[in-house]
């Protein structure tokens, strides 16, 4: 079968909406170049939408895969990372002083940047 524009028109795809000396910027992340400026959040609002709208329509008129939106389950939960040794020290000390694995450390810190990023762009 193949999908039609209702079909993807119905999905929902994560939105991203960010703020900036009284501008406002939005995009789905999973659709690649999807996205609108505005001056307030009900015109971002309808323009989002109308993007979206376009760019489903463009890319089934060239053929062009278009990606359904990710979700939890396309995660693990779990990536390798390499770091200087004299980090992986440093946050190795810094959890043994807190008494937890330095993994959990590591999803404390790595917390609390994002919140505060999140909040940052708030």
């Amino acid at each position: 079968m193949k999908k039609n524009i209702k079909y993807y028109l119905s999905l929902k795809y994560p939105l991203v909406v960010k703020e900036d000396d009284g501008s406002y910027y939005a995009e789905y992340p999973d659709l690649k170049g999807c996205m609108t400026i505005g001056n307030s959040l009900s015109e971002i609002s309808e323009a989002i939408k109308d993007a979206k709208q376009a760019w489903i329509e463009t890319a089934i008129e060239n053929n062009i895969k278009i990606p359904e939106p990710k979700s939890e389950n396309d995660f693990s939960g779990s990536f390798r990372i390499r770091m200087p040794k004299s980090l992986h020290k440093s946050l190795s000390d810094d959890a043994k002083n807190e008494g937890i694995s330095m993994n959990q450390y590591c999803i404390y810190l790595l917390s609390k940047a994002q919140e505060r990023e999140h909040n940052v762009n708030k």
